[in-house]
């Protein structure tokens, strides 16, 4: 059994994810799922996800970047210029029962979302302005396995769902 390929990403209910490289709300709690998911797995990104980052590289996880420029290198991280070649080398870090994590961005989940076997949702109540989409779930591809409401409050600026998606085709 090769690792499973999986996705993360949190959305609003117009399938923004991001507008001017940064995310467009403050959702405390979602932050922490996304610790807690990735932790101690693969994380695979483009290379402007990798520049939006606070905490470079992120912490208890293996770093690794997509970029077109051959000459881009960074500390902490492996670079590739092959979407292929970097998700090989995610899962051979995984091992076979382990799992890769594609956190971001737009380019990087379009290429990626034919080839994943899971995705985990953040599902954001707000229809905020953005520069930087998902593509939508095609129900016959993707069964929602599980979702858990969070509401509004001090933490988190949105009500929000997290759910999440196995492939079935």
């Amino acid at each position: 059994m090769s690792a499973r390929l999986s996705i993360i990403v949190a959305v609003a209910i117009n399938n923004v994810i991001g507008k001017d490289g940064d995310m467009p709300w403050r959702l405390t709690s979602d932050m922490a799922h996304f610790k807690r998911i990735t932790a101690g797995k693969p994380v695979l990104m483009g290379r402007k996800t990798w520049q939006s980052l606070f905490v470079q590289p992120l912490p208890g996880r293996e770093n690794l970047v997509l970029s077109r420029d051959s000459g881009f290198a960074v500390k902490g991280a492996m670079v590739f210029n092959d979407l292929t070649a970097m998700i090989a080398k995610g899962k051979e870090l995984a091992g076979a029962n382990g799992e890769v994590i594609i956190i971001g961005g737009g380019v990087l989940y379009e290429a990626a979302l034919p080839l994943s076997d899971r995705v985990y949702l953040t599902r954001v109540s707000a229809n905020p302005d953005g520069d930087t989409y998902f593509p939508e779930l095609d129900a016959k591809t993707w069964q929602l396995v599980k979702q858990q409401p969070y509401p509004a409050d001090d933490k988190n600026d949105h009500a929000f769902v997290i759910q999440v998606f196995d492939r079935v085709d």
